[in-house]
């Protein structure tokens, strides 16, 4: 070293085993800030993560509200295209192209004095004094031609997609005036024939296994009754009790399969339904929908054999046979529906389509392939017990 200095030296060997064991860490801090220390650097890490998760969930948050964007803007250039088809041709335009001249607020010429409202015109002349409404009952009028000549003078003039504008506001204004003074049809139901009403009685508790009693109050009430056909007429009413249609069940000969509903139903907005349990005026709490008339009666028929009486609250008993004659706006009100549409595919494809439309239902399958057939199962079921029990009482008297 240098004369004089301190300094103390170390041998070489011992200065390289101390650079080969490395740096050893730092052991004045404690274990508790060493965790410390990792838990930051964690907390740090979980972070980093947690934004760049965040990162990726807005991106495609953005992603999907531009897509949602251009959806919606397609749809007001579709609807807006759609309203212009549908708008009817400017009359003062038309009539401009029928040689009127506008003067003192009114379009005159050739004898006519026309005040026009937007798609309505009156003519105010003597000899005239009636107005219409649209460009193809404009042209009718002032050139006293008919419907196809009017069509082919505003085709010469403003072109095919114009004149197929002026055709459906035509179309348009000629279906409201026929909706608002055609009077309605009302619904003619079969003509009950009371000859027949025994056969059909005896098919429906016989063939049918309907308690007979039950097929009784059904026909006092108006809802079940022969026709001239022998069919078994099942009234099908509005959610107000009127009749609105029929449900016809053929039961002449053997093997009669007759089935349909008669001319003039209005099936979006009646059904077969009957009510049970509770007084007449309280809120109906259950609903069970069935495929037909007869499965809706045997379904309440077998909740009476085994309950040994009608249920303790409101329910009704309604037949439907398509989901687009549900009648959703009043069982949305239900708290307790019941879908009860048989044992095969398409009934359960059914019911799972009402099941999403009112997610309060719940799904019931018969156990034979439809609930008259469980209930000719059932009461063949109680016929044998009761025939056994008469064995056996017969014996214990021996």
């Amino acid at each position: 070293g240098i004369k004089g200095s301190r300094a103390q030296h170390q041998e070489i060997k011992d200065f390289y085993s101390i650079v080969n064991a490395g740096i050893e860490p730092d052991t004045s801090l404690t274990q508790l800030q060493l965790q410390a220390k990792a838990a930051d650097r964690d907390r740090a890490q979980a972070k980093k993560q947690q934004m760049e998760a965040t990162a990726k969930a807005l991106a495609l948050e953005n992603e999907l509200f531009d897509r949602r964007i251009k959806e919606l803007e397609a749809q007001v250039a579709f609807w807006q295209q759609q309203t212009q088809q549908l708008r009817d041709l400017d009359l003062e335009d038309v009539a401009w192209e029928l040689g009127l001249n506008y003067d003192q607020q009114r379009w005159r010429g050739h004898g006519h004095i026309i005040n026009i409202d937007g798609p309505k015109f009156y003519d105010f002349a003597p000899d005239q004094q009636k107005g219409s409404g649209g460009a193809i009952d404009l042209v009718m009028h002032v050139n006293q031609c008919n419907f196809r000549q009017a069509v082919v003078w505003l085709h010469e003039r403003f072109g095919s997609a114009e004149v197929e504008r002026a055709a459906i506001a035509h179309v348009k204004n000629r279906a409201a005036d026929i909706i608002q003074t055609e009077p309605r049809s009302q619904f003619a139901p079969p003509v009950e024939d009371k000859a027949n009403w025994s056969a059909v009685e005896h098919y429906l508790t016989q063939k049918r296994g309907i308690l007979s009693d039950c097929v009784q109050i059904l026909h006092d009430q108006g809802l079940v009754y022969a026709d001239q056909q022998q069919n078994a007429v099942f009234v099908m009413r509005n959610l107000d009790g009127q009749r609105n249609g029929a449900f016809l069940r053929g039961t002449r000969g053997e093997n009669n399969t007759f089935k349909g509903y008669e001319k003039g139903t209005k099936r979006r907005s009646c059904w077969f339904y009957f009510h049970l349990g509770g007084k007449a005026n309280d809120f109906t709490s259950t609903a069970i929908l069935c495929k037909s008339p007869i499965d809706a009666i045997s379904r309440a028929m077998l909740e009476y054999l085994i309950r040994g009486d009608v249920p303790p609250e409101r329910t009704v008993y309604m037949a439907i046979d398509d989901i687009k004659s549900l009648p959703l706006e009043r069982l949305q009100k239900v708290p307790n529906i019941l879908v009860a549409f048989g044992n095969d595919k398409s009934a359960d494809a059914a019911a799972q389509r009402v099941l999403e439309l009112m997610p309060q239902s719940q799904i019931k399958n018969s156990k034979a392939s439809d609930w008259n057939q469980q209930l000719l199962d059932y009461g063949r079921q109680l016929r044998q017990q009761q025939q056994q029990q008469r064995q056996q009482d017969d014996e214990l008297s021996l």
